[in-house]
């Protein structure tokens, strides 16, 4: 049997300056949709982000200790879970769905793109220094944390994250004056 949520409007009798679930509403309603609509830039997915939000603190409103950041820190977790789903349907819509096993297969367009992405790529990795050149191995060839490359290579881990922060800007830069917009 489901559990019945509670009314919106009801509070804990005898704790002075809590709010209600419906005050909270009326007070940060407005504040939550800008905020959820600077993490995704489209006003209609902030507010069904809110929205969802509210409806399932209302369902939770009694387990909940700190309403206002519990709501932003969902919003804000809604918000980045929509980039990353908007990202993998954005993805797909560049490959082909496969009918025998229903995976998906790149177009020969994405997949000539890619190919010459990662050629010009590697070209530009290969101008940088040695010690550049280390740091993107270990860091995106072998996957090691920054407190890995700096044990490896002495560096210390601040050094090693504005390093490699410097070395992808320039990376990009190179990609840019190939005329290549999009890593894919």
């Amino acid at each position: 049997m489901l559990k019945s949520t509670p009314d919106a409007n009801e509070a804990e009798p005898g704790l002075p300056g809590q709010t209600t679930l419906k005050e909270l509403f009326v007070q940060e309603e407005s504040n939550l949709l800008r905020y959820a609509f600077t993490l995704t830039g489209r006003r209609a997915v902030a507010e069904e982000i809110v929205q969802e939000v509210f409806l399932q603190l209302h369902a939770k409103w009694s387990q909940v200790q700190s309403p206002r950041g519990w709501l932003y820190r969902s919003v804000r977790n809604r918000a980045f879970h929509h980039g990353r789903k908007s990202k993998r349907e954005i993805l797909q819509a560049h490959a082909e769905v496969d009918p025998v096993d229903g995976s998906y297969q790149e177009t020969p367009d994405v997949l000539m793109t890619r190919i010459e992405t990662c050629s010009t790529l590697r070209k530009l990795i290969t101008e940088l220094d040695p010690v550049d050149q280390e740091l993107i191995r270990l860091k995106y060839f072998e996957g090691l944390k920054y407190r890995e490359i700096g044990e490896r290579t002495g560096l210390s881990v601040g050094n090693v994250g504005y390093r490699l922060h410097h070395i992808l800007k320039q990376l990009a830069c190179g990609l840019n004056q190939q005329k290549i917009d999009e890593v894919l």
